[in-house]
């Protein structure tokens, strides 16, 4: 029922203090939901800021927990949605064509492995 409830949404508000990892953003970028998270713990690994200049970026994002940032982020969400549908649609394709596999996961990491072992 959440997976169903977050694929009909076209938002998702994420405002977590403390965020270790979170699964809820990707599943939501899965299915063409933005996210709009406090930057923090994973929240801020994976969700990459939207910059509309060079229209990158997964959600929108805001780096204090504090109500005003929340409402900022989300209102340039809402702007975003209301004004500039192909932004809104270039968000939605890039959260869902992300890949996410177990595969890709272990790839990085292997290369961050790699990386640290010939820097000693």
């Amino acid at each position: 029922m959440a997976h169903r409830i977050t694929a009909g949404a076209d938002i998702l508000l994420m405002p977590s203090r403390f965020e270790p990892c979170g699964l809820n953003q990707l599943y939501a970028m899965n299915y063409g939901t933005i996210p709009v998270v406090h930057a923090v713990g994973g929240l801020r690994d994976t969700v990459k800021p939207f910059n509309p200049f060079e229209e990158s970026g997964l959600g929108c994002t805001f780096g204090s927990a504090e109500t005003n940032k929340l409402i900022d982020a989300l209102g340039n969400c809402l702007l975003t949605y209301r004004n500039y549908k192909e932004s809104w649609e270039g968000l939605q394709q890039r959260g869902m064509t992300q890949d996410l596999s177990w595969d890709n996961a272990a790839q990085q990491y292997e290369e961050v492995l790699v990386a640290a072992k010939f820097q000693w």
